[in-house]
């Protein structure tokens, strides 16, 4: 798994030259607006290509889930034991704005549970990635690594750190931030939002509002493997995979609680 993993951080930030060279000329943003009225740029694109391109090139053979790639009828997927689950550039909105907040991600996962994930934001050079088992970890752009840790917290703590997107807070999400004794707000866009958790710079992120499976498999094996949970909001299960419908219900991320 660390030989597997290795390759698909080469992968992944492969992919993230790729959008880098786009994001670099506006020109080429090449905007389109997809049938859920998300946007779509040349450089989802041209991220998945070469992603599909990479796992299909691994020894390895696992079919692959990507946002970008027209999905398979359930009655195929739903034989999948193992998977790569794949969001080529989380945060397209964020690249439109060019605010740096946006990601590649990959993750592995086994039995509707993400084994392996990597997270790579092309802005910085900064990658981040878990192994079920094994930990997670953190490289930045000089190659520096270091393995990551989530803070020990409990929702009676002041002064919570509270993960919020960037677009908007709904009205779940702040009943949910008002039971808590002076939150702090921290904002970041894509799958940073989880980072921020496994790295220790936050402690909870209520997500409750949409998101797609391949905006979370990655990063939620990194936060777990940096001691922290991604649950559902009311059965408080771990977050599952290759559902027959891939949006995902509303959850907690969150650091681990002591």
């Amino acid at each position: 798994m660390k030989e597997l993993s290795e390759e698909v951080v080469r992968i992944a930030k492969l992919a993230g030259a790729k959008i880098l060279e786009i994001y670099a000329d506006e020109s080429l943003f090449g905007i389109e607006v997809k049938s859920d009225e998300s946007p779509l740029t040349q450089a989802d694109k041209a991220a998945n290509d070469i992603i599909i391109e990479g796992l299909s090139a691994l020894s390895v053979d696992y079919p692959i889930i990507s946002e970008e790639t027209k999905l398979k009828p359930f009655s195929e997927r739903k034989h999948y034991k193992k998977f790569w689950l794949v969001d080529p550039l989380d945060g397209t909105k964020e690249f439109i704005k060019r605010n740096g907040d946006f990601t590649v991600n990959i993750a592995l996962v086994e039995d509707g549970a993400p084994i392996m994930g990597v997270v790579f934001i092309p802005v910085t050079g900064e990658v981040y990635w878990g192994i079920k088992g094994s930990g997670a970890f953190y490289q930045d752009e000089s190659g520096e690594t270091k393995k990551l840790q989530a803070n020990a917290y409990s929702m009676s703590d002041k002064g919570l750190r509270v993960v919020c997107s960037r677009s908007h807070i709904n009205a779940d999400t702040q009943q949910f931030i008002d039971q808590l004794e002076e939150p702090e707000s921290v904002s970041r866009g894509s799958s940073l939002k989880f980072l921020l958790i496994a790295s220790g710079q936050a402690e909870v992120y209520p997500r409750m509002g949409p998101t797609m499976e391949w905006d979370t498999g990655a990063a939620q094996i990194v936060l777990e493997e940096a001691g922290g949970q991604v649950l559902h909001h009311v059965t408080l299960e771990p977050l599952k995979y290759n559902k027959e419908n891939l949006l995902n219900p509303y959850f907690i991320a969150q650091a681990k609680l002591s």
